[in-house]
């Protein structure tokens, strides 16, 4: 084992707001922003209603001060409980943040995580929980790196945001470095390292374990608060973790997250980009179009290729986004769930779509998310986008106002414009000097009204 620990202890438990840039701050509060549009969007999709409802059923508190509300739900669960539900609603609309170099997702499991332990925390100021959310990012990212170089199968994001819940929860619950210790260890060894290309190759409201991945993270921090101990966790404390966690404190993770502008697999934004571009340059419509072809990386031409009968499948479908996109100019969240699903012009302009795999974006790929495409109308002309990296990441990041744009896309039909405007306003005040997180958490908990 090494000293790695002591590092990862002495950051996430002593790391003050004032250590954190005001750019990661920042970056941090667009972060829970987006993340919250994201999963009011998804309050009313199945798989949000089954898991709120399973976490009041079956992961309930008879304690009050291990429970918390349920997100834009009210009813009561425990804290892992609350957590679980709120990060697999999140999870199975695919439009919150990720990280390129793990492959993977952090914050779908880190605000739930927040917004539950948030209830016990009533004088959290908004700087803290800006910064405990940050430590949660900073943590996840690098265990995911540690797992994903370290063993041979793709596990899905659960196996690792799992550790920076339980990082998370260690820092607002005051636990001591030994019980941070025991909670990593519990947490990475009972992350769900499912397999991800499974879940892309029959998609399903499994998604990306994060749901799981809060719940574990969570429920390790209490064990551990209560004595239980753990293995030390691997992806800190083995020499092979040692260059993952070198730049800890000084390359802020969390800047380097990318935010969605589609509700889709980010391994199809690129070839909808590619479209979207070459679509507005040449003027063209979707009645024009006689072919899209698509070279993309190996893993964006294995999504789910037949025409979705299902919002999971939707959501992995490079064929059905492109076509999505050609009709309607955009992709909402009504073209990926309901009467979207059997829209008969999108599933004309499907059937036109070609995808193969390109060994140049295959060799792109973490790093990147590459396509190029070809459009071919019908009097014969050929339109070619050239290379295009997906958008919304460092390279070609989303603008603020598209942030706050998509976050009022997302939220307003569901909370209504006053409310989702009051909590927009609430989430950027939070880095401010002297705010409170409370004056959001009045606005979060609460179902929609009816």
């Amino acid at each position: 084992m090494t000293n790695v620990f002591d590092r990862v202890a002495e950051f996430a438990l002593n790391c003050t707001a004032e250590d954190i840039p005001d750019t990661a701050r920042e970056t941090a509060a667009y972060l829970l922003l987006d993340t919250m549009g994201v999963l009011i969007a998804a309050g009313s999709m199945q798989a949000g209603g089954i898991a709120r409802d399973t976490a009041a059923l079956l992961f309930a508190s008879s304690e009050p001060d291990f429970s918390a509300r349920m997100l834009f739900d009210g009813r009561r669960a425990s804290l892992a409980g609350a957590a679980y539900a709120t990060a697999s609603q999140t999870d199975n609309l695919d439009a919150h943040d990720g990280f390129n170099p793990v492959k993977g997702h952090i914050g779908v499991a880190i605000v739930p995580a927040l917004a539950a332990l948030a209830e016990q925390c009533p004088d959290l100021s908004g700087r803290e929980a800006l910064a405990a959310m940050i430590i949660g990012y900073e943590i996840a990212g690098r265990a995911g790196l540690t797992l994903h170089a370290t063993v041979s199968d793709y596990h899905t994001s659960g196996a690792w945001n799992a550790l920076g819940v339980a990082a998370l929860a260690a820092r607002l619950r005051r636990h001591a470095p030994d019980q941070l210790r025991q909670a990593l260890g519990i947490a990475e060894f009972h992350g769900p390292r499912s397999q991800m290309m499974r879940e892309i190759a029959n998609p399903t409201m499994l998604h990306d374990g994060s749901g799981w991945g809060a719940l574990v993270g969570l429920s390790s921090a209490i064990l551990a608060e209560r004595g239980f101990t753990g293995a030390p966790a691997i992806t800190i404390e083995a020499k092979e973790a040692v260059p993952f966690w070198d730049d800890l404190g000084r390359v802020w993770q969390v800047e380097q997250q990318y935010i969605k502008p589609y509700p889709i697999c980010r391994w199809a934004h690129a070839s909808i980009d590619g479209v979207r571009m070459l679509m507005q340059v040449h003027k063209l419509t979707h009645q024009q179009i006689a072919a899209i072809r698509i070279n993309s990386f190996e893993e964006a031409a294995c999504l789910y290729s037949d025409h979705p009968l299902t919002t999971s499948q939707a959501q992995y479908s490079l064929p059905f986004a492109v076509a999505v996109q050609a009709v309607h100019g955009r992709i909402g969240v009504e073209h990926i769930s309901g009467k979207g699903l059997s829209d008969p012009t999108v599933a004309e302009i499907t059937k036109l779509i070609k995808v193969k795999e390109s060994p140049r974006h295959s060799a792109r790929f973490p790093a990147g998310r590459w396509a190029d495409v070809e459009i071919e109308t019908l009097d014969g002309s050929v339109y070619h986008s050239g290379d295009i990296n997906a958008r919304g990441g460092q390279e070609n990041p989303l603008s603020k106002q598209e942030i706050t744009d998509k976050f009022t896309e997302f939220a307003a039909p569901a909370v209504g414009r006053n409310r989702a405007a009051q909590i927009l306003a609430a989430t950027l005040k939070l880095t401010q000097p002297g705010s409170s997180f409370s004056n959001l958490s009045a606005l979060i908990y609460d179902p929609p009204a009816r």
